[in-house]
């Protein structure tokens, strides 16, 4: 609930009580709680009344400030927090370090209360999902049907689960996402495009009327024409419902015929004739071909699932590439987390491509990458369109060379270079793209990362790096550089980190992002 830079230093004092301390003994009853750590904004308040002699009042005042986020206001704030500690008996080195300590929480705190509940909400849903996987996981898929993108991962974290997310079934789905079984999920009606909420409806009525649909000549029979119209029956068998009666080019190149068997059943209805086809067993409709179509390759299959359900379903285009490539493809849900300045290999089906012209009358494109395992937009520069633009057509699978880039909090891929793979060149075209000379992965190795600090960095903060370090083991060596006025001591800590992007961000937390650099190490 309080600045993320406290965490590690938190799970330190909660591993070692021997490490918890206060600034003032006032403070103990107050953090008694949190291991001597300012966690809840609560404690903000209680130490602005107990130490700097606030009134509830100006306390109230205190969290509003806080919470406006305005330097004004914070920085009148600060010279009374000061002054009160001073009145109270608080040396104001300590009071600057108390400061120091609050300040954080204009930027990101929340009320022990506010905490509490989200914890509780928490530990509820993790019961779930430990307990219930398949219950919870159609939960979440049904309350996040509106997000496509939050869909797709919740979909490949089922898969992750051992819980099959399946295409809509004529028998099994009703409107939202549907549990079948334990291990599996089937899209619901709702999700397919161009199928009414009349026809979804009157579906799951006829067979909670009539029981499953035995066959095809079953399901056309009981479906009134209104309901089963051409764009009804074709989005139905595009989206995989109808695959349990047939594979679905032969469904898809009969669908004249089977719109012709519904209506001659409901004339016969509407003519007060009872049907031959309700007195015979199933599987006993003679009269009632298909004729024989090839089926459809996987690309038609999947590029139907997508345009109908909006995603890929049964699998994934670039599932094949996956496996057929080398160590060093980043997953695109990993890309957050990755190195800003470090160059990687991104994977996946080109979409959405949307060409704009620069000032300079220069043509670039924005487009979206998916991997399966998430989707990320990517920003294609004149000079890297240029080299090459038969590689940037809709649904090409592709490899592509480039960097993180954050705008405005969203996450963007810049290319660098791509090449178009299939199964049979991934492994050449990883190779191609690894050797280039912007590539440097985030897991080269030797690396370090300098860390600049002044001779007389708080104790509070030192520990918070120390934390920080013990919390991300990995293979980046961690140096400490002194600055002093003969110029900079390097330290060698012993430490090697994980340098992710978030850690990244915890460090500069602690000691400003200026003081965290990279370098190549020897």
């Amino acid at each position: 609930p309080g600045p993320i830079d406290s965490i590690p230093e938190y799970i330190r004092r909660k591993k070692n009580p021997q490490l918890v301390r206060v600034l003032d003994p006032r403070m103990k009853e107050i953090l008694s709680m949190s291991y001597g750590i300012i966690t809840y904004q609560d404690d903000v308040l209680l130490i602005a009344i107990h130490l700097a002699g606030y009134s509830w009042e100006e306390a109230d005042k205190l969290r509003k400030a806080m919470g406006k986020k305005i330097p004004k206001e914070m920085a009148a704030q600060k010279e009374k927090f000061l002054n009160g500690c001073a009145q109270n008996s608080l040396s104001e080195a300590k009071a600057q370090e108390l400061w120091k300590l609050i300040e954080p929480f204009a930027a990101y705190g929340f009320n022990k209360a506010h905490a509490a509940s989200y914890a509780i909400v928490a530990y509820q849903t993790a019961y779930l999902k430990a307990n219930f996987p398949a219950e919870y996981m159609t939960a979440v898929l049904t309350a996040e049907s509106g997000d496509l993108d939050t869909v797709a991962e919740m979909i490949a974290e089922c898969r992750r689960m051992g819980i099959e997310v399946l295409a809509p079934d004529v028998n099994e789905s009703r409107g939202t996402f549907t549990l079948v079984d334990d291990s599996r999920i089937r899209f619901g009606f709702l999700a397919i495009k161009n199928l009414g909420e009349d026809t979804v409806r009157a579906i799951i009525d006829e067979r909670g009327r009539g029981g499953e649909f035995r066959e095809l000549e079953d399901f056309l029979v009981r479906i009134d024409t209104k309901h089963c119209n051409r764009k009804s029956l074709e989005a139905l068998i595009k989206s995989g419902a109808l695959d349990r009666f047939g594979e679905r080019n032969t469904l898809f190149q009969n669908i004249e015929e089977l719109l012709r068997r519904n209506k001659e059943a409901a004339e016969l209805s509407a003519s007060g004739q009872t049907s031959l086809f309700a007195f015979a067993p199933a599987g006993s409709m003679a009269t009632f071909r298909l004729r024989p179509a090839p089926p459809s390759p996987r690309s038609t299959l999947l590029d139907w699932e997508r345009e109908l359900l909006g995603m890929y379903v049964s699998s994934h285009p670039f599932a094949e590439v996956v496996s057929a490539a080398p160590a060093g493809l980043l997953p695109i849900r990993s890309l957050a987390e990755a190195d800003r300045n470090a160059y990687v290999v991104l994977g996946g089906v080109w979409q959405a491509s949307k060409p704009v012209t620069t000032r300079a009358g220069e043509r670039m494109l924005f487009g979206t990458l998916d991997d399966g395992s998430g989707t990320v937009e990517a920003v294609v520069f004149p000079k890297v369109l240029a080299a090459d633009p038969s590689v940037w057509s809709e649904g090409a699978t592709l490899l592509v060379l480039g960097r993180r880039s954050e705008k405005e909090d969203e996450l963007r891929f810049l290319v660098q270079r791509a090449l178009r793979v299939n199964t049979s060149t991934a492994a050449a075209a990883m190779k191609a793209l690894k050797t280039a000379t912007a590539y440097k992965p985030e897991t080269a190795e030797p690396r370090e990362v300098v860390l600049t600090i002044g001779r007389e960095l708080e104790p509070a903060r030192l520990a918070a790096l120390r934390g920080i370090f013990e919390a991300n083991p990995g293979g980046t060596r961690v140096v400490i550089a002194v600055a002093g006025g003969g110029g900079e001591r390097r330290i060698e800590t012993g430490f090697k980190i994980t340098l992710t992007e978030a850690v990244r961000r915890e460090l500069a937390q602690v000691i400003g992002g200026d003081n965290v650099r990279l370098s190549p190490g020897s």
